[in-house]
This record gives structure tokens, sequence and C-alpha cells, in this order.
């Protein structure tokens, strides 16, 4: 203990050197512990908003209308880039259940909103959506009814709804969670939390090793007053003990600014109030015992190849070839263990298979950590002559290259990883969007679902901003009207099919057998009649002609059909008469820019959970740009992180060289070529870390697409971006060390005491 504390004195009363020493150590061990901190307190942030969102989720459903119930009906609409959800209610008596985060249930009329929602509406163009609902708002929903403070949501009151409208009648709000096992939202979350997760341990075990050598002559002269190895470990252990106790608390201070801010940089649906970032207590005790019992066990490591004598210090400096057996066996057993999931992940997705897929994705990213020294080594070794900043660059490398490669280690683990998310996330978007139909002919279409459309077609017409309103219909083709199923026709112009389905020509009269991926077509059989609103009295008789074309489906909020026929084809009325006709397809006046926002408010006074859906509309093949969103900010903060890491470490090893290069200016070297070199020393590195992270990379997302059913593809526009935005990164961070590196080119560094 005594020796412990005599470390700790000498750390903490070591003048000027000895505190920018503690500093960059505490800073280097705050980053890396504040963002320990974000990912323990993750499970908090998603647990809360999922509670939130289940407390006001529809509870007990009641079977009769009494004092306590009330109706309810879920609505979804959009303003213009924005999704707006809420709830409408109707007291059934006096003492309806009331939402969390409201005082009373809205009166017909009022509304009650979140902040965020209250801003759309009071910014510009709010007063089209303010107008949507008929009513007025009277208050703002408190944060225990939100799931995040971003949230656009809404009650508002009604007197006029009714079951028929698609409303439930319940007595009370709250229900139980339900789990989702969504395989690839399960492996997005685990393979974040282990890009997160790797370099943030790497540069922690890196900043406590900040200033070593110039420790390593304080503990020479400890030695030359009578220290024994023993007590000399003990003493550096109590030295690298302070700065990382420091760090906890430092790390403390930029988890509470990072909290702050983390929200801004989400989507809406998964933006935390700060006070959920709660770090889980387990975590955080890990957290408190391991990161100072690493820093020690770092520096008791590093101690061993190095001989302190009482008159100085020697290193075991004999050229190590390092070997690569060894470093194969982490990479090679992360592949083991998600080779059986490559045939796709179970339908369940248990503990034990969520534990095997992310130990084998953190062995697999560790492959990166341990293959990147041999990699670099092998590299320079065979790196020959040049200009002079080359050579400086280069032959500094080959004989030190451990401190470049730790600093390049969080870079390299961080681009595979990324690569990874990224191509699973570019998978899941193009498998979900597929071709989308024309905008050019007509731009939205508002189904029914089932509501009755009396009269929506001339509602639609009169809204400002609409130049024409076209039906489409459908029905079924039976032997008989006492089957119950058959295959269903998509009936309309050429000009509304155009809007389902790809055509390669059509004229009236025409027919086409449509299909669309992932969904069973039903074959008409010879001789079948088609059924439309009344399922009793055929409308005709129709067999599908020889060779019909084969055409397939965009993506709709309507189920697929089996036929796409227009009325000749079935010799119906062109009006579509005796038609179940639950398609009404708009075309809007270019010159009205709120045009598609007065459609929804008609929708909305028509029937409010009927879906409107935009022909060309990006959200259809974007199902995933809310993860996509997620792991931007991950990727934003990750790049933050690691730029600020290695610009303390670029610092530290422009001090501790400080001596060397002030002799190479006195020699009258330029302060360009000086520069040229200390980038050349962190690109190489770099480089090789990028080359072996697409590789590590490419490969992990190659078995997660396998595990996720989607085609293995190579996303290199992502790596393309990546590895840009590193290279960037790279250079920025360099430029940034260039004023402490011309400062250390004076002569008064050449003084040595």
């Amino acid at each position: 203990m005594t020796a412990l504390l005599l470390g700790v004195r000498l750390s903490v009363a070591g003048g000027r050197s000895g505190w920018l020493r503690l500093a960059l150590i505490a800073a280097g061990v705050g980053l890396g512990v504040g963002m320990l901190l974000v990912l323990a307190a993750t499970p908090t942030a998603v647990a809360a908003r999922e509670e939130r969102r289940d407390d006001r989720a529809s509870g007990a459903a009641a079977e009769s209308a009494g004092p306590a119930t009330l109706l309810v009906l879920a609505v979804e609409s959009r303003f213009r880039e924005e999704a707006v959800r809420g709830r409408i209610l109707r007291p059934d008596g006096d003492r309806p259940p009331v939402p969390p985060g409201l005082d009373r249930v809205p009166a017909a009329g009022e509304m009650f909103v979140s902040p965020a929602l209250a801003g759309l509406i009071a910014g510009p163009g709010g007063d089209v959506l303010a107008g949507r609902w008929s009513a007025r708002v009277a208050g703002t929903i408190a944060p225990e009814g939100l799931s995040g403070p971003d949230e656009m949501w809404f009650y508002a009151g009604s007197d006029t709804l009714t079951s028929d409208d698609g409303a439930e009648r319940i007595s009370s709000f709250g229900a139980d969670r339900t789990p989702t096992t969504d395989g690839t939202i399960v492996v997005l979350a685990i393979i974040g939390a282990a890009i997160m997760l790797m370099p943030v341990l790497a540069f922690v075990t890196t900043a406590v090793r900040f200033g070593s050598e110039s420790r390593e002559r304080q503990l020479a002269a400890i030695r030359l007053v009578g220290a024994d190895g023993r007590m000399t470990r003990l003493i550096a252990a109590g030295d690298t003990l302070i700065g990382a106790v420091l760090g906890l608390a430092v790390g403390g201070a930029v988890f509470l600014g990072l909290r702050n801010v983390v929200g801004s940089l989400l989507p809406a649906d998964f933006s935390p109030y700060p006070s959920d970032l709660r770090p889980v207590p387990v975590f955080v005790v890990l957290i408190l015992l391991v990161v100072p019992a690493g820093a020690v066990l770092v520096t008791l490591t590093a101690l061993r190849r190095v001989v302190i004598e009482p008159l100085g210090v020697v290193r075991q400096s004999v050229p190590r070839r390092r070997r690569l057996w060894w470093r194969l066996v982490p990479p090679a057993a992360g592949l083991a263990l998600l080779y059986p999931l490559a045939g796709g992940l179970p339908a369940e997705i248990g503990d034990g298979t969520r534990g095997q897929l992310a130990a084998g994705a953190i062995l697999l990213l560790t492959g990166v950590v341990v293959l990147l020294p041999w990699l670099v080594q092998a590299l320079v070794r065979r790196l020959g002559g040049g200009g002079v900043a080359w050579q400086l660059g280069v032959r500094r490398l080959q004989l030190d290259s451990d401190t470049a490669i730790r600093s390049v280690s969080g870079i390299a683990v961080s681009v595979a990883g990324v690569i990874a998310v990224q191509g699973l996330l570019g998978a899941s978007i193009a498998a979900t969007g597929g071709a989308q139909a024309p905008a050019e002919r007509f731009q939205a279409v508002a189904y029914t679902n089932g509501a009755d459309g009396t009269g929506w077609q001339a509602a639609l017409t009169g809204t400002p901003g609409v130049a024409e309103v076209r039906l489409s219909g459908y029905g079924s083709l039976r032997t008989g009207a006492e089957e119950q199923t058959g295959a269903t026709v998509r009936v309309g112009d050429c000009e509304v099919l155009r809007q389902y389905a790809p055509l390669p020509s059509c004229t009236d009269g025409d027919s086409f057998s449509a299909v669309m991926p992932g969904w069973d077509k039903t074959v008409e059989e010879p001789g079948s009649s088609f059924y439309g609103a009344d399922e009793n009295t055929p409308l005709s008789s129709w067999t599908v002609p020889d060779g019909v074309p084969e055409v397939t489906l965009y993506p709709s909020e309507a189920g697929p059909a089996d036929y796409l026929a227009t009325p000749g084809a079935l010799k119906i009325r062109p009006d579509l008469s005796g038609l179940i006709t639950d398609g009404h397809l708009v075309r809007l006046d270019p010159a009205a820019p709120d045009a598609i926002e007065q459609v929804r408010n008609t929708m909305t006074r028509l029937a409010p959970a009927a879906p409107l859906q935009l022909f060309d509309d990006q959200r259809i093949g974007n199902q995933f740009a809310g993860a996509r969103q997620v792991a931007q900010a991950c990727a934003v903060l990750l790049l933050l992180f690691i730029g600020a890491s290695m610009l303390v470490n670029v610092t530290e090893q422009l001090r501790e060289r400080r001596r060397l290069l002030a002799v190479l200016a006195a020699f009258g070297t330029r302060r360009r070529t000086l520069s040229a070199s200390v980038l050349y020393q962190v690109a190489i590195p770099a480089s090789a870390g990028l080359l072996l992270a697409v590789l590590v990379g490419g490969t992990l997302s190659a078995v997660l697409l396998a595990a996720t059913r989607a085609p293995v593809t190579v996303d290199w526009s992502a790596i393309g971006l990546v590895t840009a935005t590193v290279a960037g990164m790279i250079l920025a961070v360099t430029a940034a060390g260039l004023p402490l590196l011309f400062r250390l080119l004076q002569v008064h560094e050449l003084r040595s005491e």
C-alpha cells in the first residue's frame, strides 16, 4: 500500500510534465468510460421507452358500453416528411379511462398534442395540419404519455366515432409487452453493441500507456534510490491507478454531456429523454472495477519488456517476428460460431442464439485487433527508400509500430463493424423496397379499407389541389356462388392498372396475370364466373386467355391480386358499376404545393384509419430508414470518439519525441518534411487497418446476410463512403496536431535536465 500511495503521490506532484501526462490519461480513459456509460444506459432507455408505449396501449376490451368504457381508434398520418400518430377517443360514460400523460379525456373538438407536434403545428404551413382533425389544441401531453421528446403524437376527442369506423371499446389503458424476435433487428442490435464496445476498450487500454517513456525514466530514478523491481512495479501501478480513477470521474462528466445530445442524433421514434439514460447498476459496478484493474494490468504487462535499472531504462528491443498462427484463432472461432447460423436464424431467437451471435461477431471483430500488428509489421518491413519524409515515417514504424497500431486498431474494428451493418441494412432496404409505381399520371391512391366509400369520389374531387380522381375495383373468379375462395381480379382502365404493375402494352380488353414475391397465387379454373359487389350474382363468365402476359405487382397498401383486367376483358361497364370500388386514384395539381396535405385532411374526415398510399413513395422502399438513421447516429458518435482519441494519441507521441524533433529541426529539416513524416506514420497503419477492416467487415456482412436469409451482396458504395470518411478524419486529426509539432521544433526543446 505504501508503494501504491507513493506512485499516486509521484503522479500528482510531478510538476507540469506529470500533470500533463495525468491529464492525457484521464482524458483518454474518460472518453472511453463516457462511451461505456452510454452503452450501459441503453437497456434502461429502451426499457423506459417501451414501458411508456405499453402503458398507453389499449388495455382490456369491453364487450358493451358503460360509464367506464371508451372507444379508441388508432390513426396514422403524415405531414410532409413527418409521421404523425395518435388516437381518436369517444367516452361512453362519465368515468372513462384517461390515457397516460393527460389529466382528462379530450372533449369533442379538442386535441392534446405532444410538444414536438405542437411545434410542427405552430411552424410554417402548420395551419393545414391543425385543421386535419377539426379540433383545437387544448394542451400538451406530459412525458409519461410519450415514447420520447421528439415523438409526433396526439389524442383527439370525437362525438361521432363508432365501432363501424374500426374503433375498439376498452375499459383501461396498458398492455403486457410482447418482445420482438425479428431476426434483422436482433442482429443489428448485437452487432451495433459490439461495434461500439470494441474500439472503446481498445482505446482505454491505449490511454493508460500515455507518457510511458517519461514514467519509465522516473522509475529508473526511483531504482537509483533503493527501490527493488517489485516495489517499482507497484509504484507504476499506483501511478496508473490515479489516472484511471480520475478518468472515471471525467467519464461521468462526459456521459452527462452526451446524454443531452444523444436524442438529437436519433429519429423521433428512438429519441430518449435524458432522464431515461440511466446506466444499469450492475454495468456501472463492472466499469468501476474493471477499468482501474484493467489499467493496472496493462501497465504491468507493458513493463515486462522493459528492464528498469538504476542508471537507465533498457528495452528488450530485439526485433520480434510476430507469429500468424495464433492470431488466426479468434476469427476462425468466430466463423465457427456464426457458420451454423448461415442457413438462417430460427423463428424464435432465444438467449442461446443471441449469445452465439454476439460471441461470433465479437471474436470475428477481435481478429482485426490481433491481425493488424502482424499485417503492419509485414508491410513496413518491405517498404524501401523514398523521400526524406517517407524514410523518416517508415523507419519510425519499422523501429516501433506498436503505438501507431494501438491508435488505429479502434478505427479498424469500427470500420469493419460499420461495413457489416451497412451491408445488412442495404440488403434489407433493397428487399423491402423493390420497384415503385410511377407518379407521373397519379400521385396517390386512397383505399376504403373496408369502409363505405359512398361519396368519396365527390369529396376527393372537391378537395383543393386535386385535378382528377379515377376508380379501381376488384372482384373474384369462382366456379360457383357457394365457393368462398377464388382468384382475385383488380379492375381498372389501362392508366389505372399501370399504377399497380408495369404493363408491356395495354388496351381496353386486355388482361394480365399478376404475381408478387412472397405471396401465393390462386389460379382461376376454366369456366369461372366473375363476382363483384353482389357475391351471389355473377357479373360475367370469364376464362383467362392463353398466353396472358405475366406482370410483377408494385408494393401496395392493398392486398395483391391474382389478375389485372380492363373492363372490356370482363365485359362490364367502364364506370365499374357492380364492383367493389376500393381504390380512388388521385392526380394532384402541381401548382398547389400543399395538395397532398389537403387530400390527407379530406381522408381524415372520410375515414381516419383508411390508408393513403403515395406513388413513388420512398417510405415504401426504405422500411429500415429508422434503423439506418440509428446506425448513422452511432457512426457519428463513434467517429467523434475515435477522432478525439487519435488526437490525444498523436499529441502524446509528439511529446515523447520532442527532443528528437528539435534535433532534426536544428539540422535544417523543413517543417513540411516533418509534417509529412507524421502523416505517413498515421496513414500507413491506417491503410493496412482499412484493408483488413474491409475484408473482415465484408465477411461478417456476408454471414449476417445469409443468417437473415437476404441475398449476399457487397455494398461497394457504403464501403467507399466509410473508407473515405475515415481517411478524411485521419487527415483532420493529423492537421490538428501540427500546431503542437511546430511548437516542439523550437530551439529551447534541445535543453536537457
